[in-house]
């Protein structure tokens, strides 16, 4: 057991013999997460939006995305906001062609609510409205990320563009669950 004992200017020295063991502790092999955890240097709103959409959380993919635009505006952000809407709009696609209409349901609902009320004052929608309702306001949104991104830095845009292009016929029936790996965030 140790014993430490506090004596003049003891608190600076714990403190400084505090971050000496923590500092070895991580060296030792810590996970990196708890470090970064506890230096302040949190995963960009992009990495936050990459696990959103494996999830298939689109509300919160989006809403990461939308904070990453407010944060750091960039080619880059706008057209990962692009993609996100897309997947959205792809995915509701599949869901009808494949005739998962409580699916369509259930994403509506995720995308149009997220307070504690609604649990008890639940939205009720119509599948098939709420798949055209919602699949009109992502390729709006879309397009106009997409122009955004193209008026900042047009041969990124390109180059990203055909990355995602090959994700897609890569996986064909999933895409909309995840980002292409040659993307850094």
């Amino acid at each position: 057991m140790w014993v430490i004992r506090v004596g003049q200017g003891g608190i600076a020295g714990v403190a400084v013999l505090l971050i000496i063991i923590l500092s070895a502790g991580w060296s030792q092999g810590a996970p990196p997460d708890v470090a970064t955890a506890l230096t302040g240097d949190h995963r960009s709103h992009l990495s936050r939006a990459k696990v959103f959409l494996q999830a298939g959380d689109f509300h919160r993919a989006i809403d990461a995305c939308l904070e990453e635009v407010r944060e750091r505006p960039s080619a880059a952000s706008y057209l990962y906001l692009t993609y996100v809407y897309q997947a959205l709009d792809r995915y509701l696609e599949h869901l009808a062609q494949t005739d998962q209409w409580v699916k369509v349901e259930l994403l509506y609902l995720s995308l149009a609510s997220g307070r504690i009320e609604d649990l008890t004052d639940p939205p009720d929608v119509l599948a098939r409205i709420a798949k055209e309702v919602v699949q009109q306001a992502a390729q709006r949104q879309s397009d106009i990320s997409a122009g955004m991104a193209n008026r900042l830095d047009e041969p990124m845009v390109v180059q990203l563009w055909k990355q995602q292009t090959a994700w897609r016929q890569r996986h064909p029936q999933e895409w909309w669950f995840g980002i292409p790996p040659e993307w850094p965030w």
